[in-house]
């Protein structure tokens, strides 16, 4: 993967971007081609916005702050055609969202143009585009419907960029998950003990993470819009080697919630995450009540 550190670029898709269930309903129930007439039938229409929509705001508004230049890019990979993809642009244009590259492939993955794209995490409703970006090697998150309107009120009223992130299988690998899931909770715990001075093989996220870090140094600390969240599962004395590993990386994480197994969406209000990234369905579906969050099918809790 090709890491730029002078720009983050951020590949989303149409239906993680704008509220499209209207449409997509008219493609489950009638086909293609009906699709494709009610798409160009309300292309004059401006979609309302979609579960991403308040994190992609926020994300291209660090382009206005401090010494001004284009710090990051979102860029739209879409399966619309070409012709049905203008109702997406046209709405682009009129919620002012500067975001002028954009790929329709007609139906067929968009995976191949993250790559050339240079992107730094993928975006989607579709779990198998997803899938298939992470199996090679790239960030990417399935975007779940969230009940975040109450949220989003909030997240409004402040212009500071939250993400959160899980720990193992998503900034880390799934090397100690899988003592976890194979042989349980005592054996987890020792042998994370015992491995506290071994840093952990960094996973899907953790160049995201190191990329958010590198805009966050052009500002003062106190000041800075983007603040970091790493919420996790694990509790002491497995907390050790994850903060030794963060420090073997030379990589800063704002605040550290250890939760020791609790349900992780009342923390994820309280922190206002704009999004939450988890490998885990479970920790998914309580954190997706309160927050935007994106699904990350990888490591062992996603296998067969």
């Amino acid at each position: 993967m090709v890491y730029d550190p002078q720009k983050l670029v951020v590949a989303i898709s149409s239906r993680a971007l704008f509220d499209l269930e209207d449409s997509h309903r008219v493609y489950t129930e009638n086909g293609v081609e009906a699709y494709c007439k009610y798409q160009i039938k309300h292309e004059n229409e401006m979609l309302k916005p979609g579960v991403a929509f308040p994190l992609v705001q926020k994300l291209l508004n660090l382009n206005t702050l401090g010494e001004k230049r284009e710090r990051v890019e979102v860029i739209l990979l879409s399966r619309n055609s070409a012709d049905t993809g203008l109702r997406v642009f046209n709405s682009i244009q009129k919620h002012q969202l500067p975001i002028t590259r954009a790929a329709f492939t007609s139906g067929e993955s968009p995976f191949e143009y993250v790559e050339p794209f240079g992107a730094d995490l993928f975006l989607s409703s579709d779990p198998n585009d997803v899938a298939v970006t992470l199996e090679n090697g790239f960030a990417a998150a399935t975007i779940l419907p969230s009940n975040t309107a109450e949220q989003a009120k909030k997240s409004s009223k402040h212009l500071q960029l939250k993400i959160a992130f899980d720990g193992d299988a998503v900034l880390f690998s799934d090397e100690a998950e899988r003592v976890f899931k194979q042989e349980g909770l005592d054996a987890f715990t020792e042998s994370e003990s015992r491995a506290a001075n071994d840093p952990l093989r960094g996973g899907p996220f953790k160049n995201l993470l190191a990329a958010l870090q590198m805009l966050q140094n052009e500002f003062d600390s106190k000041e800075s819009p983007i603040r970091t969240a790493l919420v996790t599962a694990r509790a002491a004395p497995a907390h050790e080697r994850v903060i030794r590993t963060l420090r073997e990386w030379n990589i800063r994480i704002d605040e550290a919630l250890f939760l020791g197994g609790m349900n992780k969406g009342e923390f994820l209000r309280k922190f206002g995450a704009d999004i939450f990234f988890d490998d885990q369905q479970g920790h998914c579906e309580s954190a997706r009540q309160h927050v935007p969050t994106g699904h990350v099918p990888h490591g062992i809790a996603n296998e067969g």
